[in-house]
């Protein structure tokens, strides 16, 4: 009776991964929809280019500034209660976002929707290394991992396809039932978790940590609008960073600080959130430039530029499959290097992309770039997740997905960058009239449109190879980050498997040494 007892309650842990997978994916899907609906938010909610900018800033600084502070409820009051109660707040910024009626309600409810998200994601993943043995918690971990990374490139897919058939609420009306469904698997498959010990609050933690977060995000996407010299630009970045570090310091003198950063003691938690950053990068990288390269060079509608990601969407699926497989056979630091070498090699050729390229070439270096986000991420996200003893499972995992996030805005910042500076480094020497070279350097989608509107093919081949011009720099920069982290891999990372995190507590390790979970208990 026993027996059959454990196998249940085995089992009963299994029908949770489908429910954390969909919320998560949920929130995957509202980081990118929103790019899709933001013409159309404009024209119903008589929305200004700066309230726009906001619909998507708003949700973003949310998110990056509650996310290690939801880490740290979810550890003290209990995982399980935190994911719920996130899962409600999203349903409900989700129904605020559908029927707003002006851009100050809508920005309203995306700070809800923030809020929300900033705690599901961690929520989620850091009740996976609790609730699952070290046997199956890889592929627990690999399950909603995907999703996280699907949710991205099916964003514009869902969007476009909502957009081009219903009203536009229904972009984020999709979210309710998915969040129902969550709210009720986990509350009858997921056993409650929290930290053994009731850590006491660090305000000052909480806000350097969320303070610091929101300022570097506001200043990447500052550095998308207006370059690296905006003045807006340099206050959140320069007053991020001064944060950060001050968030840093002051941790490592408290007693009892929001992140023990002996977390980074262990080589694979340094490991996975190292490389979880430099496939964020280059996932982003991805992310930002093909559906505008589909639209703008491609001649393809919004739908049928995110279906054009499918392959993209096949090589994750594919690639996450093969890596259970390959990290039993192989190891560990093989599967993650061969999965950044795959997507250099993607990366690098979708770097000699052509306004000429066909969709088959595009559709090519997508599915094995896929297939090495596949093979890369989930690893090393489970690697990073197996040295978090209960203790510290929620703030580790917020932590690591607050670097992937800022990680995710530094790459879209850096490559925005790059493909402006190529693109208006172009049409300022190619001696155009000024009246029209003024409306064409806003962005490749004005200068598509002003040269269509023109019938002037001389000033569309133009506008396009500048932009695949900076496009390809882009791409290139995203290839190295990928190039690199192969050695990183080899140096860094466990060959088989990553190992637990000192506590609070115990001795400390040399750096670079593993404690496993079993000896940590033991102690």
């Amino acid at each position: 009776m026993a027996t059959t007892g454990a196998t249940s309650l085995r089992v009963g842990k299994w029908w949770a991964v489908p429910a954390l997978s969909l919320a998560v994916l949920a929130v995957g899907l509202d980081t990118t929809v929103l790019s899709v609906a933001l013409a159309t938010l404009a024209t119903d909610l008589h929305a200004s280019t700066s309230d726009l900018q906001w619909f998507v800033s708003a949700y973003s600084l949310v998110f990056a500034a509650a996310m290690v502070p939801s880490g740290m409820l979810g550890d003290r009051y209990g995982r399980k209660k935190v994911l719920i109660g996130a899962l409600v707040l999203f349903g409900l910024g989700s129904l605020a976002c559908a029927y707003s009626s002006s851009p100050g309600e809508f920005i309203g409810a995306r700070i809800v929707l923030g809020f929300g998200a900033a705690a599901v994601v961690p929520m989620a993943l850091g009740s996976l290394p609790v609730v699952f043995s070290e046997k199956d918690r890889p592929r627990a971990v690999a399950a909603v991992t995907a999703a996280t990374m699907l949710g991205l490139p099916l964003g514009p897919i869902v969007g476009g396809w909502i957009l081009n058939s219903y009203w536009w609420g229904w972009v984020f009306l999709i979210n309710v039932p998915v969040v129902l469904i969550g709210i009720v698997a986990v509350i009858l498959l997921l056993p409650e978790s929290r930290s053994p010990r009731a850590q006491r609050l660090d305000p000052v933690g909480i806000v350097t940590s969320g303070g610091g977060l929101a300022l570097l995000t506001y200043g990447f996407v500052r550095v998308g609008a207006d370059g690296w010299t905006g003045t807006g630009a340099l206050a959140g970045l320069i007053g991020g960073a001064v944060v950060v570090l001050a968030f840093v310091l002051f941790e490592r003198r408290t007693e009892d600080p929001l992140v023990d950063f002996r977390l980074f003691r262990s080589r694979g938690f340094t490991a996975g959130s190292i490389l979880s950053v430099l496939v964020s990068f280059a996932l982003f990288g991805i992310i930002y430039t093909v559906p505008l390269y589909l639209q703008e060079i491609g001649g393809f509608d919004v739908l049928g530029s995110g279906l054009r990601l499918l392959p993209l969407i096949g090589g994750v699926i594919g690639g996450t499959v093969i890596s259970q497989v390959l990290v039993k056979r192989a190891g560990v630091k093989a599967t993650v290097a061969l999965g950044f070498a795959m997507l250099a090699v993607a990366l690098g050729i979708g770097a000699t992309s052509a306004v000429s390229s066909g969709t088959s070439f595009v559709e090519l270096w997508l599915v094995i770039g896929g297939i090495g986000v596949g093979l890369a991420l989930p690893t090393v996200t489970d690697s990073a997740l197996e040295t978090l003893s209960e203790e510290m499972s929620g703030v580790g995992t917020a932590l690591l997905q607050a670097l992937r996030m800022v990680a995710g805005s530094f790459g879209a910042a850096l490559l925005s960058s790059m493909i402006n500076s190529q693109y208006r480094g172009r049409l300022n020497s190619a001696g155009l009239p000024d009246q029209i070279r003024g409306v064409v350097k806003q962005s490749v989608v004005a200068g598509v449109a002003v040269a269509r509107k023109l019938r002037s093919s001389s000033l569309l081949d133009l506008v396009q190879h500048s932009f695949v011009r900076g496009m390809n720099l882009g791409l290139v920069a995203c290839c190295a980050m990928a190039v690199v982290a192969v050695p990183i891999t080899m140096f860094l990372m466990p060959s088989r498997s990553a190992k637990a995190a000192v506590p609070d507590g115990a001795p400390e390790a040399p750096a670079g040494e593993d404690m496993s979970r079993e000896q940590q208990k033991s102690r």
